[in-house]
Protein backbone atom coordinates (compact mmCIF):
# COMPACT_ATOMS: atom_id res chain seq x y z
CA UNK A 1 0.00 0.00 0.00
CA UNK A 2 1.57 3.58 -0.83
CA UNK A 3 0.91 6.54 0.71
CA UNK A 4 -1.61 7.52 -1.48
CA UNK A 5 -3.66 4.24 -1.37
CA UNK A 6 -7.27 5.16 -0.38
CA UNK A 7 -7.11 1.75 2.20
CA UNK A 8 -6.77 3.64 5.45
CA UNK A 9 -8.04 7.29 4.53
CA UNK A 10 -11.54 8.87 4.04
CA UNK A 11 -13.73 7.98 7.06
CA UNK A 12 -12.14 5.27 7.89
CA UNK A 13 -9.25 6.59 10.07
CA UNK A 14 -12.36 7.85 12.20
CA UNK A 15 -14.13 4.86 12.22
CA UNK A 16 -10.95 2.70 13.36
CA UNK A 17 -10.17 4.52 16.12
CA UNK A 18 -14.09 4.54 17.30
CA UNK A 19 -15.14 1.13 16.84
CA UNK A 20 -11.98 -1.41 15.95
CA UNK A 21 -9.84 0.34 18.63
CA UNK A 22 -11.84 -0.87 21.82
CA UNK A 23 -13.16 -3.85 20.01
CA UNK A 24 -10.19 -5.56 19.21
CA UNK A 25 -6.77 -3.42 19.96
CA UNK A 26 -7.00 -2.27 23.37
CA UNK A 27 -6.05 -4.97 25.51
CA UNK A 28 -3.51 -6.02 23.23
CA UNK A 29 -1.88 -2.31 23.44
CA UNK A 30 -1.93 -2.61 27.15
CA UNK A 31 -0.27 -5.90 26.98
CA UNK A 32 2.58 -4.22 24.48
CA UNK A 33 3.05 -1.31 26.47
CA UNK A 34 3.26 -3.62 29.90
CA UNK A 35 6.03 -5.55 28.01
CA UNK A 36 7.73 -2.48 26.53
CA UNK A 37 8.12 -1.20 29.92
CA UNK A 38 9.95 -3.79 30.87
CA UNK A 39 12.68 -3.29 28.69
CA UNK A 40 13.00 0.23 30.25
CA UNK A 41 13.63 1.95 27.13
CA UNK A 42 15.08 5.69 26.49
CA UNK A 43 14.14 6.15 22.91
CA UNK A 44 10.88 3.73 20.82
CA UNK A 45 9.97 3.92 17.60
CA UNK A 46 6.61 2.09 16.47
CA UNK A 47 5.20 1.28 12.72
CA UNK A 48 2.53 0.55 12.05
CA UNK A 49 1.03 3.03 14.81
CA UNK A 50 -2.46 3.70 12.83
CA UNK A 51 -4.40 5.90 15.35
CA UNK A 52 -2.11 5.77 18.25
CA UNK A 53 -3.69 3.04 20.50
CA UNK A 54 -0.54 1.87 21.14
CA UNK A 55 1.59 4.82 21.22
CA UNK A 56 -1.00 6.23 23.90
CA UNK A 57 -0.56 3.49 26.52
CA UNK A 58 3.43 3.73 25.94
CA UNK A 59 3.09 7.51 26.70
CA UNK A 60 1.43 6.34 29.84
CA UNK A 61 3.58 4.22 31.08
CA UNK A 62 6.92 4.35 30.19
CA UNK A 63 9.81 6.89 32.05
CA UNK A 64 8.73 10.62 31.48
CA UNK A 65 12.26 10.91 29.93
CA UNK A 66 11.58 8.39 27.23
CA UNK A 67 11.33 9.65 23.60
CA UNK A 68 8.64 7.75 21.02
CA UNK A 69 8.19 7.87 17.69
CA UNK A 70 5.65 7.05 16.56
CA UNK A 71 5.14 6.00 12.46
CA UNK A 72 2.57 4.71 9.86
CA UNK A 73 2.65 4.72 6.22
CA UNK A 74 -0.93 6.47 5.85
CA UNK A 75 -0.55 10.21 6.80
CA UNK A 76 -4.71 10.12 7.90
CA UNK A 77 -3.97 7.99 10.09
CA UNK A 78 -1.46 9.35 11.91
CA UNK A 79 -3.20 12.70 11.49
CA UNK A 80 -6.14 10.94 13.99
CA UNK A 81 -3.76 9.42 16.03
CA UNK A 82 -2.40 13.38 16.68
CA UNK A 83 -5.91 14.42 17.20
CA UNK A 84 -6.58 12.11 20.56
CA UNK A 85 -5.08 13.62 23.99
CA UNK A 86 -1.42 11.34 24.97
CA UNK A 87 -0.08 11.74 27.75
CA UNK A 88 3.38 13.54 26.78
CA UNK A 89 4.80 14.92 23.24
CA UNK A 90 5.22 11.93 20.32
CA UNK A 91 7.01 13.24 17.42
CA UNK A 92 4.67 11.38 14.53
CA UNK A 93 6.08 10.72 11.37
CA UNK A 94 4.98 9.01 8.16
CA UNK A 95 7.07 6.22 6.83
CA UNK A 96 8.17 3.05 5.41
CA UNK A 97 8.62 0.45 7.72
CA UNK A 98 10.78 -1.25 4.49
CA UNK A 99 13.20 2.40 4.27
CA UNK A 100 12.82 4.07 7.79
CA UNK A 101 14.45 7.76 7.55
CA UNK A 102 16.56 7.26 10.96
CA UNK A 103 20.32 6.59 11.18
CA UNK A 104 21.55 3.25 12.28
CA UNK A 105 21.95 2.38 16.00
CA UNK A 106 18.79 5.02 16.87
CA UNK A 107 16.30 3.24 19.34
CA UNK A 108 16.57 1.17 22.19
CA UNK A 109 13.15 -0.54 21.35
CA UNK A 110 11.08 -1.04 17.89
CA UNK A 111 7.27 -2.16 18.73
CA UNK A 112 4.52 -2.93 16.20
CA UNK A 113 1.23 -3.83 16.93
CA UNK A 114 -0.72 -5.94 14.58
CA UNK A 115 1.26 -4.16 11.34
CA UNK A 116 4.21 -6.69 10.22
CA UNK A 117 1.01 -8.76 8.26
CA UNK A 118 1.01 -5.96 5.98
CA UNK A 119 4.61 -5.40 5.22
CA UNK A 120 4.95 -6.23 1.69
CA UNK A 121 8.37 -8.02 2.20
CA UNK A 122 8.76 -8.78 5.90
CA UNK A 123 12.25 -9.57 5.91
CA UNK A 124 13.42 -6.18 4.49
CA UNK A 125 11.46 -4.34 7.30
CA UNK A 126 13.11 -6.50 9.98
CA UNK A 127 16.35 -5.37 8.57
CA UNK A 128 15.56 -2.01 8.96
CA UNK A 129 14.19 -2.60 12.51
CA UNK A 130 17.49 -4.42 12.76
CA UNK A 131 19.31 -1.21 11.92
CA UNK A 132 17.95 1.33 13.35
CA UNK A 133 18.24 -0.85 17.04
CA UNK A 134 20.88 0.12 18.78
CA UNK A 135 23.03 -3.00 19.81
CA UNK A 136 21.17 -5.14 22.75
CA UNK A 137 17.93 -3.49 21.95
CA UNK A 138 14.38 -5.25 21.41
CA UNK A 139 12.35 -5.71 19.01
CA UNK A 140 8.49 -6.26 20.12
CA UNK A 141 5.18 -7.16 17.97
CA UNK A 142 2.08 -8.94 17.84
CA UNK A 143 0.26 -10.46 14.90
CA UNK A 144 -3.20 -12.35 14.45
CA UNK A 145 -3.62 -15.76 14.59
CA UNK A 146 -5.80 -17.56 11.98
CA UNK A 147 -9.39 -16.96 11.26
CA UNK A 148 -10.44 -19.77 13.36
CA UNK A 149 -8.89 -18.48 16.68
CA UNK A 150 -11.21 -15.25 16.27
CA UNK A 151 -14.86 -15.67 16.87
CA UNK A 152 -15.90 -12.06 15.40
CA UNK A 153 -13.81 -12.46 12.32
CA UNK A 154 -14.89 -16.45 11.57
CA UNK A 155 -18.40 -15.40 11.39
CA UNK A 156 -17.93 -12.07 9.31
CA UNK A 157 -15.73 -14.14 6.79
CA UNK A 158 -18.41 -16.51 6.49
CA UNK A 159 -21.06 -14.46 6.10
CA UNK A 160 -19.39 -12.90 3.57
CA UNK A 161 -18.66 -15.62 1.59
CA UNK A 162 -22.58 -16.00 1.73
CA UNK A 163 -23.16 -12.82 0.57
CA UNK A 164 -20.79 -12.78 -2.32
CA UNK A 165 -20.70 -16.45 -3.16
CA UNK A 166 -18.79 -16.42 -6.52
CA UNK A 167 -15.64 -14.09 -5.23
CA UNK A 168 -15.43 -13.64 -1.53
CA UNK A 169 -13.64 -11.07 -0.18
CA UNK A 170 -10.38 -12.35 0.95
CA UNK A 171 -8.45 -9.15 2.75
CA UNK A 172 -8.97 -10.41 6.58
CA UNK A 173 -8.00 -14.02 6.02
CA UNK A 174 -4.96 -13.36 3.99
CA UNK A 175 -3.74 -9.71 5.51
CA UNK A 176 -4.69 -9.15 8.96
CA UNK A 177 -4.80 -12.84 10.27
CA UNK A 178 -2.69 -14.09 7.04
CA UNK A 179 1.06 -14.10 8.81
CA UNK A 180 0.26 -16.47 11.78
CA UNK A 181 2.93 -19.26 11.56
CA UNK A 182 5.75 -19.75 13.95
CA UNK A 183 8.23 -21.29 11.23
CA UNK A 184 7.50 -18.20 8.97
CA UNK A 185 8.11 -15.69 11.46
CA UNK A 186 11.11 -17.45 12.70
CA UNK A 187 12.21 -17.34 9.30
CA UNK A 188 12.04 -14.01 8.33
CA UNK A 189 13.47 -12.51 11.37
CA UNK A 190 16.55 -14.86 10.39
CA UNK A 191 16.41 -13.44 6.87
CA UNK A 192 16.29 -9.83 8.06
CA UNK A 193 19.33 -10.18 10.10
CA UNK A 194 18.23 -11.53 13.68
CA UNK A 195 20.20 -14.37 14.41
CA UNK A 196 19.31 -14.49 18.64
CA UNK A 197 16.50 -16.63 20.36
CA UNK A 198 12.52 -15.41 19.33
CA UNK A 199 10.02 -16.03 21.79
CA UNK A 200 6.70 -16.68 20.19
CA UNK A 201 3.49 -16.52 22.71
CA UNK A 202 0.30 -17.24 22.05
CA UNK A 203 -2.05 -14.83 24.16
CA UNK A 204 -5.71 -15.18 23.74
CA UNK A 205 -8.31 -12.52 25.04
CA UNK A 206 -11.81 -11.22 24.47
CA UNK A 207 -12.87 -8.86 21.91
CA UNK A 208 -15.73 -7.07 22.87
CA UNK A 209 -18.41 -4.84 20.96
CA UNK A 210 -21.43 -2.62 22.17
CA UNK A 211 -23.82 -4.70 19.20
CA UNK A 212 -23.58 -6.89 16.07
CA UNK A 213 -24.34 -3.46 13.92
CA UNK A 214 -21.70 -1.80 15.84
CA UNK A 215 -19.14 -4.90 15.04
CA UNK A 216 -20.41 -5.64 11.10
CA UNK A 217 -19.65 -1.89 10.62
CA UNK A 218 -15.93 -2.09 12.06
CA UNK A 219 -15.19 -4.97 10.36
CA UNK A 220 -16.98 -3.91 7.05
CA UNK A 221 -16.44 -0.32 7.00
CA UNK A 222 -13.60 0.51 9.37
CA UNK A 223 -10.38 -1.17 7.51
CA UNK A 224 -9.14 -2.23 3.92
CA UNK A 225 -11.89 -4.81 3.74
CA UNK A 226 -14.86 -2.04 2.89
CA UNK A 227 -12.61 -1.42 -0.69
CA UNK A 228 -12.97 -4.89 -1.51
CA UNK A 229 -16.98 -5.46 -0.58
CA UNK A 230 -17.35 -1.85 -2.65
CA UNK A 231 -15.99 -3.51 -5.32
CA UNK A 232 -18.17 -6.41 -5.43
CA UNK A 233 -21.66 -4.58 -4.48
CA UNK A 234 -23.70 -2.96 -2.13
CA UNK A 235 -21.88 -1.61 1.10
CA UNK A 236 -24.81 -0.92 3.31
CA UNK A 237 -26.33 -4.42 2.16
CA UNK A 238 -23.35 -6.58 3.04
CA UNK A 239 -23.10 -4.60 6.02
CA UNK A 240 -26.52 -5.81 7.51
CA UNK A 241 -26.17 -9.39 6.19
CA UNK A 242 -22.71 -9.72 8.42
CA UNK A 243 -25.37 -7.74 11.53
CA UNK A 244 -27.77 -10.53 10.97
CA UNK A 245 -25.05 -13.21 11.12
CA UNK A 246 -23.53 -11.61 14.05
CA UNK A 247 -26.72 -11.11 15.68
CA UNK A 248 -27.43 -14.92 15.01
CA UNK A 249 -24.28 -16.22 16.49
CA UNK A 250 -23.95 -14.03 19.55
CA UNK A 251 -27.32 -12.46 20.31
CA UNK A 252 -28.29 -8.56 20.61
CA UNK A 253 -27.24 -6.07 22.79
CA UNK A 254 -23.25 -6.01 23.63
CA UNK A 255 -21.61 -8.97 22.23
CA UNK A 256 -18.15 -11.01 22.98
CA UNK A 257 -15.97 -13.43 21.55
CA UNK A 258 -13.03 -15.19 21.86
CA UNK A 259 -9.84 -13.03 20.05
CA UNK A 260 -6.30 -14.66 19.72
CA UNK A 261 -2.57 -13.18 19.09
CA UNK A 262 1.01 -14.34 18.86
CA UNK A 263 3.19 -12.19 20.48
CA UNK A 264 7.16 -11.52 19.30
CA UNK A 265 9.62 -10.45 20.67
CA UNK A 266 14.07 -10.48 19.93
CA UNK A 267 16.56 -8.70 20.30
CA UNK A 268 19.34 -7.28 18.10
Amino acid sequence: MSSSDPAFSGSIPELYERLMVPMLFEPYARDLARRAREVAPASVLELAAGTGVVTRQLAEVLSPDAAIVATDLSQAMLDEAASREIARPVEWVAADAMSLPFADASFDLVVCQFGVMFFPDKPTAFAEARRVLRPGGSLLFNVWDEVAANDFVAVVQAALAEFFPEDPPSFMAELPHGYHSADRIRRDLELGGFTRPVAIETRPDESRASSAEAAAIAYCQANPNRLQIERRGSLDAATRHVTAALTARFGSGPIKGRMQALVVSTTR
